[in-house]
């Protein structure tokens, strides 16, 4: 008898599934992970992205692999967690999908693979806590010290890697400067890092970058009268406005009828009223120092200035809400009842030339400690990529200030890991003996390609390490590549660290990100979300066209096929 066939999907469904599609998933997760040097990413718009950051890679590039966005995310994950090691945990994933591959052409259910695999990774883990060291107990002086090794050890790998010692020393102390404790019942994070500016200035080099104990931010757009203001205060009280400072004649807004013409200079008059009402009021506040939101026009930039009062209209944002928060000052949508509780100071503002730019500084603010970071290049490309590098540092710095504790770097906790997994092992009986050395194996990739992008041998350097490991001298654990002649060094002693979290993190996101692609056995292509000629059907409303055929700007009458 023959079974009647039954249609479950509508038509044009596309299955893949079984052993070749698993195996697609893992050819397309291999291919993914950011190997070797910077990378030059440019766009249809000419945006062009000079980088080695895992994470800003990812972004940039339009992977459509269903399987493959996984990795995008674990990376993103990463740097929102921890802020660096974006890199690591891709070519991790990448590498534990490598090793897992041999398996499944073998025809080893993956449910078992995904089993020994998250064993080995708590593992892992638990002797990355074990083997860590941490700095809590050290002095201010010493730790400071500690947390610049953590920052250069990030930077060797970056553009700015010449100056590496340079900048970190930059971002301890941009890091010591923020308030750890003043604005948690605003912020989970007491190391806030939105009080730390980055602004960007082309021209010099490299070392002509320099901290602001303050906030910085561009000189804003000012009318005439502004060179006459004072650009020098010691101790000056700061009103912060979200207020147009500026003649606007009613007339534009408003249609005035009249029966005698006389009135007519009444109502100019009162115009004019209104405005030096407004500007007597800021100045008998006390304020010495004026910022708005909005546009503080010719008239009121020359009353200020004939007052010896400094203004500045048109501020972004950002540069508004820090220099609020670090001065004490409150937003003001009026100038009426004034007083001294709504006004911040600072301990000096000045104006000062940076290349081209001219910016406004405020040091020494006694509601928040903040700072600003001006970095200066020869390239956009350049200081973008610089701005990058530092943020990760910014951030391995915060978290090791949180999380004191600290593992030796260049590839040496990665190798004492695999060796650690394969002594267990041996006693493990069994396939999980198989998945448990595989996983040891792919930690190898790390060191591995620390070799190939310093230029040497990794099956030399490799070899080298796997014995130092192996010997059971107690430092041996230690020890990672040398990255300036191609040798072994105790990294720890030559204070090449990073903090531990850094590792658990990475380890924990690869393998959940490889057990995630192992576990797909079939993937689905549902038609309905294309149309007749395999262009994206929109949403109602948007761009999808009449009726659902992809073509012209739709009005939002629905989808129909």
């Amino acid at each position: 008898m023959i079974q009647p066939q039954i249609v479950l999907l509508r038509e044009g469904t596309d299955t893949s599934q079984g052993k070749g599609q698993l195996i697609s998933n893992i050819n397309a997760c291999m291919a993914v992970g950011p190997r070797g040097l910077d990378k030059l990413v440019h766009d249809d718009k000419g945006v062009t992205t000079i980088s080695n950051d895992g994470a800003t890679i990812m972004k940039l590039l339009d992977i459509v692999h269903p399987a493959a966005k996984s990795l995008v995310d674990i990376a993103k994950s990463q740097d929102s967690e921890v802020g660096d090691g974006t890199t690591t945990v891709v070519i991790l994933a990448g590498e534990f999908l490598r090793e897992a591959k041999p398996f499944v052409e073998d025809g080893v259910h993956p449910q078992n693979i995904i089993k020994w695999f998250r064993a080995a990774a708590r593992m892992a883990v638990d002797k990355v806590r074990e083997i860590s060291v941490s700095i809590e107990g050290a002095s201010p002086e010493e730790k400071s010290e500690l947390l610049k090794k953590c920052a250069m050890t990030t930077l060797s790998s970056k553009l700015v890697g010449g100056e590496k010692e340079f900048f970190a020393q930059m971002c301890v102390d941009a890091v010591n400067t923020l308030d750890q404790g003043a604005f948690i019942f605003l912020y989970t994070d007491l190391l806030d890092p939105r009080m730390i500016g980055v602004k960007k200035v082309m021209g010099g080099s490299m070392r002509d970058s320099f901290l602001v104990d303050g906030v910085a931010f561009k000189k804003a757009f000012s009318y005439a009268g502004f060179e006459q203001q004072p650009k020098y205060f010691e101790n000056p009280k700061v009103l912060a406005l979200n207020l147009e400072l500026e003649l606007k004649s009613e007339r534009d807004n408003a249609e005035v009828r009249l029966s005698d013409p006389s009135k007519y200079q009444e109502i100019v008059d009162a115009e004019w009223n209104i405005i030096y009402d407004k500007l007597e009021k800021c100045v008998a506040s006390g304020a010495k120092i004026i910022l708005s939101r909005l546009a503080i026009g010719d008239l009121a930039t020359q009353y200020f200035a004939d007052r010896g009062v400094f203004c500045a209209g048109r501020l972004q944002e950002e540069d508004l809400v820090r220099v609020t928060k670090a001065t004490g000052a409150k937003v003001q949508t009026t100038v009426n009842d004034l007083n001294d509780e709504q006004l911040g100071s600072c301990a000096v503002f000045e104006e000062k030339q940076v290349g081209n730019e001219r910016f406004n500084l405020f040091r020494g603010c006694p509601a928040s400690k903040t700072c600003t970071m001006v970095l200066r290049g020869g390239a956009e490309q350049f200081i973008e990529e610089a701005a990058r590098s530092l943020n990760d540092a910014i951030e391995i710095v915060r978290r090791a200030v949180k999380n004191a504790a600290i593992v030796p770097g260049g590839g040496a906790i990665d190798m004492e890991l695999s060796r650690h997994l394969r002594d267990y092992a041996r006693t493990v009986a069994g396939k999980g003996q198989l998945f448990i050395n595989a996983f040891a194996k792919a930690l190898e990739v790390i060191p591995r390609q620390l070799c190939d992008n310093s230029g040497f041998d990794a099956t030399d350097v490799l070899n080298k390490l796997r014995q130092k490991h192996a010997s059971g001298d107690p430092s041996g654990a230690n020890y990672g590549l040398n990255v300036n002649d191609g040798g072994i060094m105790d990294t720890y002693e030559a204070f090449i660290w990073e903090p531990a979290l850094v590792k658990i993190n990475a380890i924990s996101a690869a393998c959940e990100a490889t057990c995630l692609v192992l576990s797909i056995d079939e993937t689905v292509k549902n038609p309905r979300s294309e149309g007749a000629d395999g262009q994206p059907i929109h949403a109602p409303g948007g761009r999808g066209g009449r009726g659902g055929r992809g073509r012209g700007r739709g009005r939002g009458r629905g989808m129909r096929r």
